[in-house]
């Protein structure tokens, strides 16, 4: 394990949820020091009903914290955390924790500082199997994985209460791994991978005022770009939506706008000479026309464009690609679904197909949720229920980072 420089200690800040298994934060605090991070320990109420602030100040770099308001040494304590941290470690982070993040309370110095912070976010669980396996944090546990929150565990073991089962606390030796991890740049999962993705609905120009297009909105395009550079990912999204990026990625996002599937097409292929993924989400027009030069006049009847083929982008990237690269293709189908998709993945020879139904009036098109089916050569069906844009975006990346390790081997 690497450790950062005595020169330039970073700045850890080391959250202590209100759980059993705060006693190890303990630990943690000792082996980070030891690394030569300079740790700032914040107990939450909660966590001094089972741990004091006495034994942190001692091991830590600095005196203990657990008010928001009270704090005589710091004006500001959240911001004056939150701003300098390198990165911040919750350990015990319980279920009430989790929930309070997922909604972005700020209703104690520790989740304050959470959010006045801008460093990367490194949880890690502990509770009873119960409530692990609850919907409910599960849900919240997705939420926050999405905004690029790092999870470590737990695990399965011993448990409070002589009970056994997954809920246990990871070692803080783990724990302390994946924190100078990222301060040696860690992100996430995706660290270090470039992806392409593309989204919107291309406009085919039917006069100098009128085009044809569908009715796709980029929203699932745009979430699978902003979680992907929230995991880690080297991300260049192009885009025919006007859908602007979220404030937390947009300057870390390599934006290009288009109209038409040429163009698209175009930045598509130059852009993958240098990634490991494209993910086509866009919706492309199949066909384009000789676009008239002057207005079509309603006078002169119903015109009689020229249909002309649009370039397959997919086809492309599929021909281009080399051996450790990977294409992931969209399908929006309305009838006979499954069979249709597969006939696509077989046709293309894509890594990955995400295949959504649109005749299904409460996902897809414009909406904030979506359901989608994964389909790779050789392997079931993967069934993705219903869920946020964003969720579905988390699932298809997660099963990208598996193609990427398996390629790799």
């Amino acid at each position: 394990m690497t450790s950062p420089t005595e020169a330039s200690p970073k700045h850890v800040v080391v959250g202590v949820g209100g759980g059993i298994a705060a006693y190890k934060a303990i630990e943690l605090v000792r082996i980070l020091t030891d690394r030569g991070c300079f740790v700032s320990p914040v107990l939450t109420p909660a966590a001094k009903e089972f741990v004091g602030e006495l034994t942190f100040s001692a091991l830590g770099s600095e005196p203990a914290r657990s008010e928001l308001f009270s704090d005589q040494t710091t004006p500001i304590p959240h911001t004056f955390l939150g701003q300098r941290a390198d990165a911040i470690v919750v350990v015990p982070t319980t279920a009430h924790l989790l929930a309070r993040l997922a909604m972005g309370l700020a209703d104690d110095l520790l989740t304050a500082t959470i959010l006045a912070s801008r460093a990367p976010i490194i949880l890690a669980p502990a509770m009873h199997t119960e409530m692990w396996e609850q919907p409910s944090v599960q849900r919240n546990i997705e939420t926050l994985r999405t905004r690029g929150y790092i999870f470590v565990g737990p695990e399965d073991g011993a448990l409070a209460g002589g009970d056994s089962g997954m809920g246990r606390l990871s070692d803080p030796i783990e724990i302390a791994r994946v924190v100078v991890s990222v301060l040696d740049g860690f992100e996430g999962p995706l660290t270090g991978r470039r992806i392409v993705v593309s989204a919107g609905a291309t406009k085919e120009a039917l006069d100098p005022v009128r085009y044809m297009t569908n009715r796709s909105s980029g929203r699932q395009g745009h979430a699978i770009a902003e979680v992907a550079a929230r995991m880690g990912a080297t991300v260049a999204l192009v885009t025919a939506s006007p859908l602007e990026l979220a404030p937390d990625v947009r300057s870390s996002i390599q934006l290009t706008r288009v109209s038409t599937a040429e163009e698209m097409g175009e930045a598509m292929s130059r852009l993958f000479k240098s990634a490991d993924v494209a993910i086509m989400a866009a919706a492309v027009a199949d066909f384009t026309f000789d676009a008239a030069a002057n207005k079509l006049k309603k006078r002169d009847g119903a015109p009689d464009p020229t249909w002309i083929e649009s370039k397959d982008i997919v086809a492309q990237l599929v021909s281009d690609k080399t051996e450790n690269q990977l294409v992931v293709g969209f399908a929006a189908e309305t009838h006979d679904v499954l069979t249709n998709a597969q006939a696509k993945l077989e046709a293309k020879s894509l890594d990955l197909l995400v295949v959504n139904d649109v005749s299904d009036e409460t996902i897809g098109f414009d909406g904030t949720h979506n359901a989608v089916t994964l389909l790779s050569l050789g392997e079931p069906p993967t069934t993705i229920a219903r869920g946020t844009k964003d969720a579905i975006a988390l699932e298809v990346l997660t099963r990208v980072d598996l193609l990427l390790l398996k390629e790799k081997k």
